[in-house]
């Protein structure tokens, strides 16, 4: 049975914590608008914290976090930005207040170490959104949906993809996040089971061969074979190639993917892009597909 976090109502505290990277600048304007749908914001040492490229060091980092899994008053953690260094820390996590009693856990890109974790473990939603850090560049679509997500009010997504991608319509649980992530937990007691689930995937800075190897090696282990679903969001600031690869990311992604029959959509509003709506991770939705009309609808 998926576990759902009590929904935060106003009045709530909340907490932010910075599990990887540092802040390059404050977050201020983050928590004006966090604070503007009533919430109480309570900032991690981290959050002005310094240790290399690192919010402080892996020891410093851990504590911060625990202490607000642990802490019974803060009902969601949202990570200030991500970068790289969750994977460093995630071993030394100790769930077990937070699994006695759940509560949000929110952000994307690094931070899919920890969602697909507790998620593993658990079976616990969290949301893949806007951090503090990419507030003040998000759009009002994007914010809001991250709002509505926390508050558990239902949203409904629709736009039309650039790309053909396979026509369809399933109910399922959606999982997934960062590409790059995803594979870097594979084999470990983080890894999300993606069987009979509605994957959404998206990355960042990769290069095509990149992207054409991580797919293939999810291929080779035979977690695509048995989705419901495959969103694909944003797949930008590619790494430039000396030679040309031959291939964009919709075209290696399909190849993987056009022998099954699971609807398949392409461009996705989220990811590492200004609009990067909010992907609640282990909540049931509907994926429509038809003309390249796409609809995700939180169930």
């Amino acid at each position: 049975m998926i576990k759902q976090p009590p929904y935060l109502k106003k009045g709530d505290k909340i907490a932010i914590v910075c599990p990887a990277k540092k802040l390059p600048k404050p977050i201020d304007r983050g928590i004006e608008i966090l604070e503007s749908w009533g919430l109480e914001v309570v900032s991690g040492e981290t959050v002005t914290a310094s240790y290399h490229q690192f919010s402080g060091s892996d020891e410093l980092r851990a504590k911060d976090i625990q202490q607000f899994l642990d802490d019974p008053s803060i009902k969601a953690i949202i990570a200030g930005r991500g970068g790289y260094g969750t994977i460093r820390i995630i071993d030394e996590l100790d769930f077990s207040a937070f699994n006695a009693n759940p509560k949000w856990l929110v952000g994307f890109s690094d931070i899919t170490i920890l969602l697909s974790h507790v998620f593993a473990q658990f079976e616990t939603q969290s949301i893949h959104g806007q951090m503090p850090y990419t507030f003040e560049d998000s759009t009002p679509q994007a914010l809001e949906s991250l709002r509505k997500a926390l508050f558990g009010e239902n949203d409904t997504y629709s736009y039309e993809s650039e790309v053909s991608g396979r026509d369809g319509a399933v109910e399922g649980v959606l999982v997934g996040g960062n590409l790059t992530l995803l594979l870097a937990v594979e084999g470990s007691v983080s890894e999300m089971d993606f069987d009979g689930k509605i994957l959404f995937i998206e990355d960042v800075g990769e290069h095509e061969y990149a992207i054409d190897r991580m797919l293939r090696t999810l291929q080779r282990k035979g977690k695509l074979a048995n989705l419901k679903g495959l969103i694909v969001g944003a797949f930008n600031e590619l790494g430039e190639e000396s030679i040309y690869f031959g291939q964009t990311p919709e075209e290696v992604i399909w190849e993987q993917v056009k022998q099954y029959d699971y609807p398949v959509c392409f461009g996705f509003p989220s990811g590492h892009i200004d609009d990067n709506r909010a992907m609640v991770l282990g909540k049931s939705v509907l994926l429509t597909a038809k003309n390249k009309q796409i609809e995700l609808k939180y169930l």
